[in-house]
């Protein structure tokens, strides 16, 4: 810790990219955790591994599109990867909508929807949309005053702008921004001060036409410890779901990505690796880097034999985990209910209860999509899926029962 900044060495400058990319908001929370404030976290290139200069700060310039905020440096999160456009992003029917909206929100800032409100799992593309919309924007109007930061870096603008009495800076950059691109919202939740302060920027920026874009990971109204008025004021514009990609999306993510590597692989081996990874894109991604570093390593050409050797210990790990029709079996079996009481349409607390239990348990202990998951219980929505899994992670936190029943099931499951 050095004047309540927290400074990390990256070894080069791949690990120092990775861990701004995926590893900084995890950080910024077991800091938090750690001293009891959130301080700011600054990366650096360890000198003695690579001989290059430590990351500065950047100062505000419209000719690259970023802005500084008071009291924070440039590593926070606001710099847009220019990587990351709309051409790059692989569309189909489970991102569509989102990509519509943003699209449209991108050509006309301010005026379309505002706030766009993109929501959906790890790993699933909100970063990318949200950085789309700020590269498009920047390429038509390069004297645009635009801000991408996460929601952890916004709270330690707002500590930081407490501890140095320096709020009206803080808020003057802010409410001059034409565009904010604020991810992972979630992050501000159980911190009021934090809450008050983004409501009143959030409501300047709209009052103003100035467009703001906001990702998270679940619906607005099931944030829990967000202020009423903020969940509503989230809800006011267009609010669009980003879902888990299907089989054929999953291999035209892995086609592009290979492609844009410039290892490109066959569609047998897309389809392979993209049936064994269903969960996200950045396990696809993870894959896919981890059988073309093989292939590398051992100067083999990309197949599917290659594939399952770079792949053995997921698939071996796969090997092992439940089907969904052994979890809806044990489950039916422990709440004496038959099979197709499960998978019928009554929703009747006696029948209604084990199935959400049964859809939670096979969010966690498989590789399914939510479509998948909604399909295997009698072609349900993946919206009922997720109300399902939500319903009894709150259950599980209030109700000794539930929990203990989940648990015992779990164990029954993976003995």
């Amino acid at each position: 810790m050095v004047d309540n900044r927290l400074v990390l060495t990256a070894q080069n400058s791949f690990t120092l990219r990775i861990i701004q990319e995926r590893f900084l908001p995890e950080i910024s929370q077991q800091a938090t955790a750690l001293f009891d404030f959130t301080p700011e976290i600054e990366l650096r290139l360890d000198k003695k591994k690579e001989a290059a200069p430590p990351i500065k700060k950047s100062s505000a310039s419209p000719a690259n599109n970023e802005a500084t905020i008071p009291g924070k440096s440039a590593k926070s999160g606001n710099k847009l990867n220019p990587q990351l456009t709309f051409e790059s992003f692989v569309t189909g029917k489970a991102n569509q909508l989102a990509h519509a909206a943003a699209l449209q929100v991108a050509e006309k800032p301010g005026i379309s929807y505002n706030p766009l409100f993109v929501y959906g799992g790890v790993g699933l593309g909100k970063t990318h949309l949200l950085q789309s919309i700020g590269n498009l924007v920047a390429q038509e109007n390069k004297d645009a005053k635009i801000c991408y930061i996460h929601a952890t870096n916004y709270v330690s603008g707002v500590v930081k702008a407490f501890q140095t009495k320096s709020f009206d800076e803080f808020k003057q950059f802010y409410n001059s921004l034409d565009l904010l691109l604020i991810d992972d919202i979630q992050f501000i939740a159980d911190k009021p001060g934090t809450q008050q302060e983004f409501f009143y920027t959030l409501n300047s920026l709209i009052d103003a036409n100035k467009q703001v874009v906001i990702s998270c990971d679940t619906f607005p109204k099931e944030i829990n410890g967000i202020e009423p008025r903020l969940t509503s004021r989230f809800t006011c514009g267009l609010t669009v779901a980003i879902e888990p990609p299907g089989l054929e999306m999953r291999v035209a993510i892995l086609l592009q990505k290979a492609a844009n590597n410039k290892t490109p692989i066959g569609e047998d081996v897309a389809f392979f690796i993209a049936k064994h990874v269903r969960s996200n894109i950045r396990e696809l991604e993870g894959a896919l880097n981890r059988i073309e570093a093989f292939a590398r390593f051992h100067k083999r050409t990309t197949s599917i034999e290659l594939a399952k050797e770079a792949l053995k210990d997921l698939l071996s790990a796969q090997n092992k985990q439940v089907s969904i029709e052994n979890i809806q079996k044990t489950v039916a079996d422990f709440y004496r209910l038959k099979m197709i009481d499960l998978l019928s349409k009554k929703r009747t607390r006696i029948i209604a209860r084990p199935r959400q239990i049964a859809m939670s348990l096979a969010r966690e202990l498989t590789q399914l999509s939510l479509p998948e998951i909604g399909n295997a219980f009698g072609g349900r929505d993946h919206t009922t899926v997720l109300h399902a899994c939500k319903t009894i992670d709150r259950l599980r936190n209030s109700d000794e029962t539930i929990e203990t029943e989940f648990n015992l099931l779990h164990q029954t499951l993976r003995s």
